[in-house]
């Protein structure tokens, strides 16, 4: 939920940035217009660029209380701002590597897999037990101590008695019954072995899945970012070629909504870097520690980067050292906790 929110902030960012870009740009229009320079089509498609970008910006704020509010539940509190006490950040940004170790150590760790294999190994003690009525069973019940008719001679040793009574029990009448009550705990044993195979199945692909997220969002992310720094420039460059009356107020246009989107895909692929990890972390049974410098915690030579670190800002002139998918991730070791 705070991945998201702040997710939704970013976007209100790029979204309200270019609300300032087009009406900069509706300005220009404008004056065109009214000097001669141009015709209404100019002015009539710059208002409706803006309009579109303005009406982007409520389901954004919408989807930020939202998250906000369930912030507010979590930490057990009315549903309030926390805008109020909470300083700008960006979105959390993520290891740029992980590793999640060998399939072995996914089912050990794994809560619900262990669950499952404990209710197949219950289920098999109870095969036992309804084994155990087709058998006769012996019993004895003893009693020692002192019996007397006179309370005077209880405590004598002639008082002191002592009583076995055996009883032998077989409930060969209800073999029928118990055969069947067999059967039924060798059907109720293979439907939890099903349901622990199925328990394994599911933990491997959910972790699968979040690793697939995370190194395809991470990649995302960089296309993006190199589409965004382009496309910044691009209506940098259109801009002035329009107000120098080089080109129509079409490509502007184009330029702009090119830029609205791209910018807004990039907001939600860097939240998805982040809650990929996060769907991992939960995939692979949590309990895991992160170090890092900054965080009031020891720093760890074998983690390059924490969950709670910032994003890359953008633009961001210098390219990747090596794209996410030549990186293997990699992830701090599991605690005790």
């Amino acid at each position: 939920n705070y991945v998201q929110l702040r997710t939704y902030e970013q976007r209100l960012k790029f979204a309200r940035e270019n609300v300032a870009i087009q009406k900069r740009s509706l300005g220009l229009a404008e004056a065109r217009w009214r000097t001669g320079r141009s015709t209404e089509l100019d002015v009539r498609q710059a208002r409706s660029s803006l309009a579109q970008t303005e009406a982007s910006i409520p389901p954004l704020v919408a989807g930020r209380r939202q998250a906000n509010n369930q912030l507010c539940t979590l930490l057990g509190m009315p549903v309030s701002d926390l805008a109020v006490g909470m300083i700008s950040a960006p979105i959390p940004g993520a290891a740029p590597e992980v590793a999640i170790g060998i399939p072995a150590d996914l089912v050990r760790r794994r809560p619900d897999v262990r669950r499952a294999e404990q209710q197949v190994a219950a289920q098999s003690a109870r095969i036992g037990v309804a084994e155990a009525d087709l058998y006769p069973q012996l019993s004895i019940n003893a009693f020692v101590g002192f019996v007397g008719n006179d309370f005077r001679e209880l405590f004598e040793s002639k008082s002191y008695t002592g009583l076995f009574f055996p009883s032998l029990s077989w409930k060969i009448l209800n073999y029928g019954r118990i055969t069947n009550n067999i059967k039924v705990q060798d059907a109720k044993l293979d439907e939890s072995v099903y349901q622990y195979q199925q328990s394994v199945l599911n933990a491997g692909r959910e972790a699968e899945d979040a690793v697939v997220g995370f190194l395809q969002a991470q990649e995302q992310a960089a296309h993006l970012e190199d589409s965004v720094r382009d496309a910044q420039r691009s209506v940098e460059l259109v801009l002035l070629q329009f107000e120098s009356g080089v080109t129509d107020f079409n490509r502007v246009f184009n330029t702009q909504t090119t830029l609205v989107t791209l910018e807004d895909q990039l907001a939600v692929t860097r939240g998805n870097i982040s809650l990929n990890l996060i769907q991992l972390y939960k995939a692979i049974g949590g309990g895991w520690l992160c170090f890092c410098d900054g965080q009031g915690l020891p720093a760890s030579p074998t983690v390059q980067a924490s969950f709670g670190s910032p994003a890359p800002e953008l633009p961001s002139p210098e390219p990747p050292a090596a794209t996410p998918a030549q990186q293997h991730p990699s992830m701090p070791a599991p605690s005790n906790q």
